[in-house]
């Protein structure tokens, strides 16, 4: 069973009025048939967490709550979700579930989380990213209802996504609501790339068939994962998605207006989210330095063998759309190449509709292959760099037909094979238009 509360109810509840014309059809899977509010809600979009607000908590009223959130989860003032919901009339928090990076955002990348008790509220905090990344019966014991409040990356290999489905599994095992408080995609509604994971190959950071770049906010991917039994044994989650108003498909981050916080120590800004798919998976490799350790995380490849000019007049000849590179020359201040100059290029994205994200980093390893065959992306990484690599890929194929040339037209249909119809078929969970 899902609910999705309808675009009336979000208008009424924001004081956002209506324009003449505008009509929705509310059915049990959703609103069909209805037009954005752009020209009379000028404002900047309003999270879920606000829209619940707004409301009086309705749907959380005299329900103890769990609550999966990071920094991330903020209203447009930047008030933590964690303290708006403990001070809600008649709402009771019960529990907070840390992802990865904790509910607070400290624990470095990777870090096992421990559980604790929030200094701030007095409630017991139980770790979703270490031992335990599915919340266990005894942790849902005193709660009603999980919600998920995240500022998520659009990407398959961010934990958080993971963390939301294993989430909605056990709260289908043990009976309990699922609400999600809806957030804008950074990459946009509608740019969806990469392969879909392969059966046998789910890992925390490919836990569902779906491609790298997916498309769908939170509230759409919880609708998709519930509504296409794909959520462990196939059994469903009594969900609920508030979504957020005045958020369109097309839409950049930056046109929300919306405060970025940043969801991983990695991701400072808007544009290091919308490069983590541009560079991310040749990171696995510990093959070039991509930014992390530096002042540009994920926006950069580097070495202290390459030559920058050279590097960044072949990759422009490519006229990959959307993408233009600059020479660049820096000394890592720790990870990759620490304490080291390097050379290589910056990636600038300067069509993020047009831009093939996650093709990037594959044509920099194809160029640097054909400029010094003794650096090739694989020549010394290690089994489990190696082993990570086509985790995060979702298949071992990307790899096996990468590697047969270095070249990325080998491994293009398998990498795009199914993006279009991952995509039709998914629109029918679009929540926004």
């Amino acid at each position: 069973m899902s609910f999705l509360l309808s675009v009336a109810a979000v208008v009424a509840m924001t004081g956002c009025s209506q324009s003449s014309g505008t009509a929705e059809r509310v059915s049990e899977t959703g609103i069909e048939n209805r037009n954005t509010q752009e020209e009379v809600c000028q404002s900047v979009v309003t999270p879920g967490i606000e829209v619940l607000k707004a409301s009086g908590f309705e749907q959380l009223q005299g329900k103890r709550v769990g609550l999966i959130t990071n920094p991330t989860g903020v209203d447009n003032d930047l008030r933590s979700t964690i303290d708006i919901l403990a001070e809600a009339p008649g709402v009771k928090l019960t529990a907070l579930f840390a992802p990865e990076h904790g509910v607070r955002g400290d624990y470095v990348a990777g870090a096992s989380v421990a559980n604790s008790v929030d200094k701030k509220t007095g409630v017991p905090v139980y770790s979703l990213h270490g031992r335990t990344r599915k919340p266990t019966p005894d942790m849902l014991k005193d709660v009603d209802v999980l919600v998920y409040d995240i500022q998520d990356i659009g990407c398959r290999s961010y934990t958080f996504i993971s963390t939301m489905g294993l989430a909605m599994e056990a709260a289908a095992r043990d009976g309990k609501e699922f609400m999600v408080l809806d957030r804008p995609n950074p990459l946009g509604g509608y740019k969806v790339e990469g392969n879909i994971v392969e059966k046998g190959r789910e890992s925390f950071v490919g836990q569902y068939p779906i491609p790298y770049i997916y498309g769908l906010t939170p509230g759409e991917l919880a609708e998709y994962l519930n509504e296409e039994g794909l959520l462990g044994t196939g059994t469903k989650v009594n969900l609920t998605v508030i979504p957020m108003k005045g958020w369109r498909r097309d839409m950049t981050f930056a046109e929300t207006g919306m405060p970025w916080v940043l969801p991983s120590p990695h991701i400072p800004t808007p544009d290091a989210a919308l490069l983590y798919p541009a560079t991310g998976i040749m990171g696995e490799l510990s093959y070039v330095s991509i930014g992390v350790g530096y002042t540009l995380p994920f926006s950069i490849a580097a070495a202290p063998w390459i030559d920058a000019q050279k590097l960044t007049d072949r990759l422009n000849t490519l006229d990959i759309p959307g993408v233009e590179f600059r020479p660049i020359f820096y000394k890592p201040f720790y990870g990759q190449n620490s304490g080291t100059n390097v050379a290589g290029v910056q990636i600038y994205v300067r069509d993020e509709r047009k831009a093939p994200l996650s093709l990037i980093q594959f044509y920099i390893m194809q160029e640097l292959a054909e400029m010094y065959p003794q650096h090739k992306a694989f020549a010394s990484a290690t089994q489990a760099r190696v082993k990570m690599f086509d985790q995060v890929c979702g298949s071992a194929k990307v790899r096996q037909l990468f590697t047969k040339r270095y070249k990325v037209a080998d491994m293009l249909d398998f990498w795009n094979g199914e993006a279009d119809s991952f995509k039709q078929h998914s629109s029918k969970y679009y929540i926004y238009k």
